[in-house]
């Protein structure tokens, strides 16, 4: 067993940020990320134009540098319009980056699974004399859902591990947690160990879970 002399309260309010962190960003990467791929999609270039330029710039920089744009460029804008400091939370800053980094991809992911579904589903809804939004909320969507899933799965492990960079902003994460603590007892293999051991913990988690949605999403499929 690990001595961790003392903190592993602090490690598991760590832990705790870290999921809070993950979890939010998740909801707005995959809200984004919906919307961005509707968008992709849209007959109207003066939408789809911009939205693609702007994953596309998303997914060529890195994380690192997209989180200390959205921390400390944002402050610094924030700061110029209002005339006096403001400063943004960093659990706001990391939420912000996260999502923009989550739904650029998961934009593209969506994209190819609204693509997959049968047209003749979406024209027999019609057919049927569903609305727009009907035919998104109930044909079009939970279609898309069960192609986009085992990507969304991949992505969400990612986003997990980066949430370790929102650290350099000052969010008291895991990352932080053990970084306070390695660097007052002197013993920085200890805690970084027992991180990388919390992290293979939540990602060996996850994957059970993502089959489970999985094996919903699938229900009443035929397997060939």
């Amino acid at each position: 067993m690990f001595d961790l002399h003392g903190y592993g309260e602090q490690l598991l309010l760590g832990v705790i940020v870290t999921l809070e962190l993950a979890f939010v960003s998740l909801f707005f990467g995959v809200l984004f990320g919906i919307l961005g791929a509707s968008a992709k999609l849209s007959s109207s270039r003066a939408l789809s134009v911009p939205v693609s330029i702007f994953t596309n710039l998303m997914r060529g920089v890195p994380e690192f540098v997209i989180i200390l744009v959205s921390y400390f460029g944002l402050t610094n804008l924030l700061t110029s319009i209002a005339g006096s400091y403001v400063e943004i939370d960093p659990f706001v800053a990391g939420v912000f980056a996260l999502s923009l980094v989550f739904s650029s991809y998961a934009s593209e992911n969506f994209r190819g699974a609204f693509l997959a579904v049968p047209k003749g589903q979406l024209e027999a809804a019609r057919a049927y004399g569903m609305s727009r939004p009907q035919i998104f909320l109930r044909i079009h969507l939970p279609q898309a859902w069960r192609f986009a899933l085992p990507s969304l799965n991949n992505q969400w492990q990612s986003l997990l591990k980066d949430t370790s960079l929102i650290s350099v902003i000052g969010l008291e994460d895991l990352m932080r947690k053990a970084m306070i603590a390695s660097q007052v007892t002197k013993n920085p293999f200890t805690f970084y160990v027992a991180t990388a051991v919390v992290y293979f913990v939540l990602l060996a988690i996850s994957v059970p879970l993502f089959r489970a949605l999985e094996k919903r999403a699938n229900r009443g499929v035929r397997r060939n």
